[in-house]
């Protein structure tokens, strides 16, 4: 299912798959830190999102720690992780067309691969209170 996720953003980004699956884990790495439920709801239903999150996290230096994190969720906060996120996709090498193109790709694959919707720019993506799931959660 990574594997198609991926493909799903290249297509419709008109990015190199290598791309599209760094950007992915670079969007998910911070939407993950925000308490996104895209992310879960990605986690949950794509296997290897997770780890491909943690992986992208690593490379760019994204923080790790409790305190880091709680600091991440405060309103100033979210603006740094915003413009980090923006910041790590230009190192990879995506312009701001391809970047602009991203969250909506991202959007309308969680849309038509598992139902969740109201996530297609930025403000969705980290955190917005208007992205709908499944409400399918697991105990790990």
């Amino acid at each position: 299912m990574l594997s198609g996720f991926i493909k799903h953003v290249s297509k419709t980004t008109g990015l190199a798959a290598d791309k599209a699956e760094a950007a992915i884990g670079i969007v998910l790495n911070a939407a993950d830190r925000q308490g996104a439920p895209i992310a879960d709801e990605i986690f949950e239903r794509v296997p290897g999102a997770r780890t491909l999150a943690a992986n992208m996290g690593a490379q760019v230096g994204a923080a790790t720690g409790v305190i880091a994190r709680m600091i991440e969720r405060t309103p100033g906060g979210r603006i740094a992780v915003a413009e980090q996120v923006i910041r790590d996709l230009h190192k990879i090498g995506l312009g701001n067309k391809e970047v602009g193109r991203l969250f909506p790709a991202i959007g309308k694959y969680a849309e038509s691969a598992f139902g969740v919707s109201g996530v297609g720019h930025l403000g969705d993506m980290f955190g917005a209170t208007n992205a709908t799931g499944s409400g399918v959660r697991s105990v790990a």
